[in-house]
């Protein structure tokens, strides 16, 4: 229960964070689109710990194995089965965490759900869930490659530090030209030196990712309860330390007057029905309109810090809890592979339901 997601490309994720192994089923992936085992790698490199002195130092080389779906290079349509062996797993280090409820974790609440739960790094809530999605998300990409679709996510926000950046300008480029994944270099500076004091003092920062989705036809998406931007926002708020998704204008909205947020309709020189402004983030009536599809996804501070805090142990008794381990101080930097690739499987998955009516 909870672990498929989509309707017809769907993932299905399993694995903990120090078992043996996470994975993934990819189903309802079309057939001959032409994918090597180096394709999934980029993704799961952009993704791993120990990238980089912002990030977890735990080492794990992510190394993707490829159990069925894909033969000499082209997906077969049938499912397709990764997996990514837990090579650095040091289930020890969590003994200290074995009859204590970690603020703001899963802890708890899997307790109270399930009357057992694997304190292992979080076990299945852990953020190590999400390499499966990022293989999903390479398997994805390459099919959205065929109609010209891209996602582009960076970090657009760290802690109080933003960029101003113009959606329509970020390249893969200059997004991957700094550890922070900021496309902006003067923000990108800043954002090292909170990071790393964060880190120092034994605490944690949140921030913001912003998406791009650039060539996404007219009519993807669905009517009511399965808009485009509602499945989004799932996707999104799935992702762990997520806490807030908003489109176009989002909240911004809220101040302005129907005269300001409206989207003008003209026509180019194509005869193509285009919009003046952006406000509605490309989609409108949750069916994409052919502009750039715009978003942003808050996270918060990473949840293990250093630093004492007050809790409760698993007899409900008051305790304190200071954190042992390997963790981001930042997960910004790391989450941009993860948003970009949940992106790419809703977008894909609405893309397939749409030629599914389509008629010829």
């Amino acid at each position: 229960m909870g672990n498929t997601f989509g309707k017809l490309f769907t993932l299905t994720t399993f694995g903990e964070s120090h078992g043996g192994a996470v994975g993934v089923i990819v189903d309802g992936c079309p057939s001959k689109i032409s994918i090597t085992a180096s394709d999934i790698q980029y993704e799961l490199d952009r993704r791993r710990p120990g990238q980089s002195s912002l990030t977890t130092p735990r080492k794990e080389p992510d190394t993707v194995s490829v159990l069925s779906g894909i033969f000499e290079e082209q997906t077969l349509g049938t499912p397709i089965c990764m997996i990514v062996n837990n090579k650095d797993a040091n289930p020890k280090a969590y003994e200290h965490l074995k009859d204590v409820f970690r603020p703001s974790h899963a802890d708890y609440t899997y307790q109270k759900k399930y009357g057992i739960r694997d304190y292992q790094g979080g076990g299945r809530s852990s953020a190590r869930e999400t390499v499966a999605r990022v293989a999903a998300g390479a398997i994805a990409k390459k099919c959205l490659e065929k109609y010209g679709i891209e996602v582009l996510s960076w970090v657009s926000q760290v802690h109080s530090i933003s960029s101003q950046v113009d959606p329509s300008s970020v390249s893969l480029e200059a997004i991957e030209s700094n550890p922070t994944r900021c496309p902006d270099p003067n923000a990108a500076k800043e954002m090292i030196s909170v990071i790393e004091q964060a880190r120092k003092e034994g605490d944690s920062l949140g921030g913001v990712v912003s998406t791009v989705i650039r060539h996404v036809p007219v009519g993807i998406g669905e009517p009511v309860f399965d808009k485009l931007k509602a499945d989004l926002a799932k996707s999104m708020l799935s992702i762990p330390a997520t806490m807030g998704f908003e489109i176009g204008s989002g909240f911004r909205a809220s101040t302005m007057k129907g005269s300001e947020h409206n989207d003008p309709f003209f026509t180019d020189n194509s005869g193509a029905v285009k919009t003046s402004t952006n406000n509605s983030g490309g989609i409108q009536g949750g069916i994409s309109n052919g502009e750039e599809i715009n978003f942003r996804v808050a996270f918060k501070p990473t949840g293990t810090i250093f630093k004492e805090q007050k809790t409760v142990d698993s007899n409900f008794k008051e305790t304190t809890l200071s954190a042992k381990g390997r963790h981001d101080p930042c997960v910004l930097p790391r989450a941009v592979p993860i948003v970009d690739a949940m992106a790419r499987c809703v977008i894909l998955d609405h893309l397939l339901r749409h030629f599914s009516r389509k008629s010829y």
